[in-house]
């Protein structure tokens, strides 16, 4: 019996600190964005690189919906001194047609497409966006803004993910996602001093990324964009995250695409940060329910009471986030918030535990079997 009132006196308190953490975390983040998010340009001090070339890396793989109209943002950005680097592995690719059309419209913009497995070229002096996604869109002051960002001791300077506004509740669960419980963790986690980036929207120093062996160095990682960040970090340089949000403008989407995303990016953070095991506790439900039963075994308190009103204080706190990280009004009802909103936490923990059933990565057109370190192998059909 002592070493059970030990344990259960042990679980109440990690109840408590679980309470601290993540209501430090909802602070941090609701503070950080209403201070920092949407700030206009005459208010962000332009830095010593604000005219400085900058080199658009865009690797793409297929075509989306919206492909064409979001790469053009790429060729209408509003900044003296930059090229686009538009590489497409196979020949093939319906991609090629629709960059050779934006090359033909605008000819005056220093633009090249690469076709094949081609390394030798050298871009100019920073490469915003080194992620490899077709659905990114860009505003004619984004570059400006990351540039603005790109300070003396600064090596990296990153955008906050985000969701453009579409149509369909499929684009409101992803939205309610990306305005809520990813920029929770991801800004709490940047103000902590824990380097939290994903290449969507990245500037980084190609000098220093050069000192890490170049772009050819991070091609064995799956998650390329994690550790490139984590060279950088690594040789001394501060990161600084953007005043505009990242936004993914895809013109594919459904709840299972939805799904499968979460579940891949759920074993890239498992494979590499074996602390992820723990993420089930931070998501709403779950956390309620441990914060709920510490209470009620150190307080009395009724249970489920403290449960409800936990889960419906979490719920406002998320709509004023989400707001905040729109930086404007929403484009669907606060009803649909609240369904969307209940569906997404009561995905959280299937999610998990999906990925841990299966290893493997899908990801466009092949499957991938990760190994330890963000190394993954691909797994070819016999």
């Amino acid at each position: 019996m002592a070493v059970l009132d030990v344990a259960m006196q042990g679980l109440a308190v990690f109840g408590f600190l679980l309470f601290s953490v993540l209501w430090l975390m909802h602070l941090m983040s609701i503070i950080y964005v209403r201070l920092h998010l949407h700030k206009k340009r005459s208010e962000v001090k332009a830095s010593f690189v604000q005219l400085a070339g900058v080199s658009l890396l865009k690797p793409l793989k297929g075509v989306d919906p919206n492909l064409i109209s979001n790469l053009e943002t790429f060729f209408t950005l509003d900044y003296p001194k930059y090229e686009i680097l538009l590489c497409v592995q196979d020949q093939d690719d319906p991609a090629v047609d629709v960059c050779k059309k934006l090359l033909g419209k605008y000819p005056n913009v220093d633009a090249r497409l690469f076709i094949g497995k081609r390394t030798g070229d050298q871009p100019q002096d920073q490469q915003p966006d080194a992620g490899y996604d077709n659905a990114n869109e860009l505003k004619p002051d984004t570059l400006t803004d990351l540039a603005n960002q790109m300070t003396e001791k600064v090596g990296l300077v990153h955008g906050l993910p985000y969701v453009a506004d579409r149509q369909g509740f499929a684009a409101t669960l992803e939205q309610v996602y990306f305005g809520t419980s990813h920029p929770r963790s991801y800004i709490s986690a940047n103000v902590t001093g824990i380097k939290c980036v994903t290449g969507m929207s990245c500037l980084m120093r190609k000098d220093v990324l050069d000192q890490a062996g170049g772009l050819v160095a991070f091609a064995q990682y799956i998650a390329e964009d994690y550790f490139m960040a984590k060279a950088i970090a690594d040789r001394g340089w501060k990161f600084s995250m953007a005043t505009q949000v990242a936004l993914q403008n895809s013109g594919s989407y459904s709840i299972g695409q939805f799904q499968s995303r979460m579940i891949r990016w759920t074993k890239l953070r498992i494979n590499m940060l074996p602390a992820t095991v723990l993420e089930p506790v931070s998501e709403c439900f779950l956390a309620s329910l441990i914060i709920g039963w510490a209470a009620h075994h150190v307080f009395r308190w009724d249970m489920m009471v403290f449960f409800m009103c936990h889960c419906l204080a979490w719920f406002i706190s998320d709509y004023i986030q989400l707001t905040g990280v729109q930086g404007g009004p929403l484009c669907f009802s606060k009803l649909d918030f609240a369904v969307a909103w209940f569906i997404r936490e009561s995905m959280a923990v299937q999610i998990f535990l999906s990925a841990l059933w299966d290893p493997t990565i899908s990801w466009r057109t092949g499957r991938y079997r990760l190994r330890c370190g963000g190394t993954a192998e691909e797994i070819l059909d016999v």
